[in-house]
This record gives structure tokens, sequence and C-alpha cells, in this order.
């Protein structure tokens, strides 16, 4: 079963505990690497850090983090070699986040996204597989394409 590592900043920490108590349920392993309560000060820029560096290190599989709107952490999150963090506000967007872009981290805005909302998006962003759904030759260009990626990855995150 796919580990997940949990964060979330003080706006997102309500959803968080949400969606943290959904997966439990579920059966995921969580770590929560997010605020303990809602009055927390950790800024959400070290709470994506952390979790995009618990990937990075294969400690965990996916990721999902929280915040007002979801696209700090995003941002944050994609500065990572190797994270591909996508803000999802819908079923759609979580399905082709992963369908498309293979998407590892999930983030979602607590002051957009409702309780059920989010329960949805993290169910099917879960259970959607790289290429799925697309037709033979356009999975074999999404497939195809990871090189070129890798390799423009490399240029960006080489230090010089």
């Amino acid at each position: 079963m796919l580990r997940i590592a949990l964060g979330a900043d003080a706006y997102g920490f309500p959803l968080k505990e949400t969606v943290k108590a959904y997966l439990q349920d579920q059966g995921y392993p969580v770590g929560d690497f997010g605020v303990a309560e809602p009055v927390a000060t950790t800024p959400y820029y070290e709470i994506a850090h952390t979790v995009a560096q618990r990937l990075v290190h294969q400690e965990f599989d996916r990721g999902i983090l929280v915040c007002g709107t979801g696209m700090g952490m995003a941002i944050i999150a994609n500065k990572h070699a190797g994270i591909y963090a996508a803000v999802c506000e819908s079923r759609f967007a979580a399905e082709k986040s992963r369908s498309i872009n293979n998407a590892n981290i999930l983030t979602l805005g607590a002051l957009v996204t409702t309780d059920a909302v989010a329960k949805d998006i993290v169910d099917v962003w879960l259970n959607t597989g790289f290429t799925s759904g697309w037709e033979p030759a356009i999975q074999e260009w999404l497939r195809g394409s990871l090189p070129a990626i890798a390799a423009l990855e490399q240029q960006q995150f080489t230090v010089q």
C-alpha cells in the first residue's frame, strides 16, 4: 500500500486532519509532517520542503499538502528534483494530474475545498495510475516523455 506523507500549515490544519483520518480509515500508512494545531506558526514553505524531502529520500511514495489555496505548497514542493506537485480543486484535475503528469504530491486548498470534495479528490488521485484512460499511442508518448523531463530536471537542479 502507498505510504503517504501529509503536511499542512495553520490554514490547512482542519482539512489535513480530515484527510488524515480518511486515509487511515482506508488503511494507508500516513506520516504527518504538518502543524499539530490550527494556530501553529510553522511556515507553509518549511512544511512543503519537509514533505518533498521525504519523497525525494523515498521514505514515502506520495505526499498530500494542504494550505489556504494549495498554491504556495505546490510552488515550494516543485523546487525539489523528482517532485511533481499539482494543485487540484476537482476530481477531473486530480485524475489528469496523475494520468498525464504523474504527480506525486497533491496539494489542496482548505479555503476552497470542502471535506467531501477533498475526500473525492484524494480517492481519484490515489487510484489513478500514470497513463490511465489514454489510448495506447498517447500512453506510449507519455511514457516516452519521462526521459526528456528527467533531462530538463537534471539541467535545472544541477548545482554549478
